[in-house]
């Protein structure tokens, strides 16, 4: 018996939802070049969900859908308000109020294919209104409630900040969004996998991969990026501070990745979006120290820079509190999971590996008396 540390290399089941092959990543067949610059993130997450590119009408209708799903029982809003705020990360209170939407869902545990349809627009909708809502909750801000005439972007930042955002703003979000949907057999999405591959259901596969997604060596690092953006300060500060930080052996999160070898297709899009906003809210320090960063990793190490490195200064730049990255991240890749899931479903196996045992062989059992 073999194994892989990590199961890195390992190929553990086949998917129709998004390759990565020669450093090209695509969503159902599609470039994420194109759908970056052409689709909306309703487009995408139709695409995902039903493996082809809307009509004009089925977009609309499915919009609509959204929009009008996302009021979250007040329970969950109340639960929020109990949360010792001093101690709780956004993380975690996404993972408990997930969680939570499933005990007022009706339908949660009804397995039917149309149920977990209507289940999977339902939680679409409402994690991006818990993040907003716990984000208002915890500076003694009222949660406001989404607007109709606005769509998946726009509708998180009214949320967010109780006021229409400006047409940039809605366009880093959504393009953030597209790019952050899915992303082939990531760790919370085989996680998910896992989970739902015992029949368990649509809220109990999200809850597990939003649990995942909080460790830090996968949802965290643009969180982690912008800390160490804060903390260089000024950008004569950024190839010092580097190399320092190499001198003692640290990891420079948002560089590299282990799927691509030269680069992430992900990461051009919005270090272009990073250079327009910084520049407009007159922060252009943190572009600049992320490009030279970026080029002296890539000099150094050779390692060019991931999604997540340039995605903190741009949600930075959108007024957005650092530790709200992961879960926007979770916003956007809950669609990639429900695909997923539901593909899980349509061809399920219980997904259960074995393991390498490499621990002592037929000892001989001791009775407790003669044990030293």
């Amino acid at each position: 018996m073999s194994s892989a540390k990590g199961l890195e290399g390992i190929v553990a089941t086949q998917s129709a939802i998004s390759s990565i092959i020669d450093d090209q990543l695509t969503y159902v067949g599609y470039k994420i070049d194109d759908l970056t610059e052409n689709a909306s993130f309703e487009e995408v997450v139709y695409l995902l969900w039903n493996l082809k590119l809307p009509t004009e009408e089925e977009l609309n209708a499915f919009k609509t859908d959204i929009v009008s799903n996302m009021e979250v029982p007040e329970e969950v809003i109340d639960h929020l308000r109990s949360y010792d705020i001093s101690k709780v990360h956004p993380m975690a209170a996404l993972r408990t109020a997930v969680s939570l939407l499933g005990l007022y869902d009706k339908e949660a545990d009804v397995m039917e294919d149309e149920a977990n349809k209507r289940k999977a627009v339902r939680l679409q909708a409402q994690i991006s209104t818990i993040v907003a809502a716990f984000a208002r909750i915890r500076k003694g801000l009222e949660p406001v409630k989404p607007k109709k005439d606005l769509g998946y972007a726009a509708n998180f930042l009214y949320m967010l900040n109780n006021k229409e955002p400006e047409d940039i703003e809605v366009e880093a979000i959504d393009k953030a969004l597209v790019l952050h949907a899915d992303h082939e057999l990531n760790a919370s999405t085989f996680a998910a996998r896992v989970c739902v591959a015992t029949l368990s259901d649509l809220y109990s596969g999200v809850t597990t991969a939003i649990s995942t997604l909080k460790g830090p060596l996968h949802g965290g690092a643009n969180e982690q990026v912008m800390k160490m953006l804060t903390e260089i300060e000024e950008e004569e500060n950024a190839i010092p501070y580097i190399k320092k930080k190499l001198e003692n052996k640290e990891l420079i999160m948002g560089m590299g990745h282990r799927v691509y070898k030269h680069g992430d297709p992900r990461a051009k899009h919005l270090k272009k979006m990073s250079q327009e906003l910084t520049k407009l809210t007159e922060q252009p320090k943190y572009y600049n120290m992320s490009v030279a960063i970026e080029d002296y990793i890539k000099q150094e190490k050779g390692l060019p820079a991931n999604v997540d490195f340039y995605s903190a200064s741009v949600y930075h730049s959108l007024g957005i509190d650092h530790d709200l990255f992961t879960p926007i991240f979770a916003m956007s890749r809950v669609s990639g999971w429900i695909a997923h899931i539901m593909e899980q479903y349509d061809n399920n196996r219980l997904i259960r590996p074995r393991a390498e045992y490499v621990g002592p062989e037929m000892q001989e059992f001791i009775p407790i008396e003669e044990r030293k």
